[in-house]
């Protein structure tokens, strides 16, 4: 994708706000490329930016300083109509379409280009069409948007914003308002999307664990106002991921991609090797019980985890005692009793 045209590019971009001769700026030195068919995720703490930089290339605000192109044409250049076939928007606010069904809300994307007044041809038509079934909201089509899920609202308006036909759509929080399932399913259809449509995306997002799996390449908004961009294993690979989103009581592990909300416990007591998944979720619950997981063998406790067919196996060796258990809430009582000044229950009393 390196050697693609960019469909954005910003140069030496600084955003921010201007109110009452005062100047606030956000982030700057901004030299930044969206190409098309890919899944930019925009990641960042709260306060860092993202929404003002999804609004300054929206053309919502101004820029402080610096360029922004939008497929070939200068930001500034374009009047709305122009600016409305290079780009579409997808804002976090719940949608408040009035008594609009799906259908006329997906078909308002064709607005650019007939205008409020004008007929829709043959081609608009084709646009819709497709769109809807990109999104797979057939069934939808004949309910009023109030009737509709979170979920349900979310995919309509984003049916709008692909039958809008434009080289580039933007995303503000479009996982904001949904339950887990349709936060996994938007994420996967706007992956979906950027390579079967050719399209660029920018979705700004706190879904860290979901951005980290679908997006071909992060922004990372840093709080000192720079933006690294990469693949996110790169990103990762680098400590970049991690320093991000840098906060006391939890870090990032780099081997599973995961967060870890549990301090590391000196001296730790416990070793644990074998099959890689139910080590995983073992590893997990020791920690949070309060055991500390070595990264040597010569700890005091060995645990041996096996994978089995829809279960968990374990064994224990502890001095000279060996324990076979079937769960890991099993595993965690028998380290209740082994160790009880170490884990949460032996703190407790």
């Amino acid at each position: 994708m390196k050697n693609q045209k960019a469909i954005v590019e910003t140069r030496s971009l600084a955003i921010g706000y201007r109110s009452s001769g005062i100047e606030r700026t956000v982030a700057a030195n901004l030299d930044l490329q969206l190409r098309p068919g890919s899944l930019v995720c925009l990641l960042g703490s709260n306060g860092a930016g993202k929404s003002t930089l999804m609004r300054t290339l929206s053309g919502l605000q101004p820029a402080l300083t610096g360029d922004i192109t939008i497929d070939g044409s200068p930001l500034h250049t374009l009047k709305p109509a122009e600016l409305a076939q290079k780009l579409s928007l997808v804002l976090t606010d719940r949608v408040d379409a009035g008594n609009l069904t799906a259908r006329e809300v997906v078909a308002l994307g064709r607005t650019p280009y007939t205008g409020w007044l004008g007929t829709l041809t043959k081609a608009d038509h084709f646009q819709i069409a497709q769109s809807i079934e990109q999104t797979g909201i057939t069934t939808l089509l004949d309910r009023h948007m109030h009737q509709l899920s979170d979920g349900e609202r979310q995919k309509v308006m984003l049916a709008r914003a692909l039958s809008q036909d434009t080289p580039l759509i933007l995303l503000d929080e479009p996982t904001a308002h949904l339950d887990l399932p349709n936060r996994v399913e938007m994420m996967r259809l706007l992956h979906t999307l950027a390579r079967d449509t050719y399209k660029a995306i920018l979705l700004s997002t706190h879904e860290l664990d979901l951005a980290l799996q679908t997006a071909d390449e992060l922004w990372l908004m840093h709080p000192d106002g720079k933006i690294l961009a990469g693949l996110p294993e790169d990103l990762v690979l680098s400590g970049a991921f991690e320093a991000t989103f840098a906060r006391n009581g939890f870090s990032f592990d780099r081997t599973t991609g995961t967060f870890i909300i549990h301090q590391p416990v000196e001296n730790a007591q416990v070793y644990i090797e074998g099959a890689e998944k139910p080590l995983f979720w073992a590893k997990r619950a020791l920690q949070r019980e309060g055991l500390g997981v070595s990264t040597y063998r010569d700890a005091p406790c060995l645990i041996r985890v096996f994978e089995v067919e829809n279960g968990f196996e374990s064994e224990i060796i502890y001095q000279d005692r060996r324990v076979k258990v079937s769960s890991v809430q099993a595993l965690i009582e028998q380290m209740h009793l082994l160790f009880p000044s170490h884990t949460r229950s032996g703190m407790a009393s």
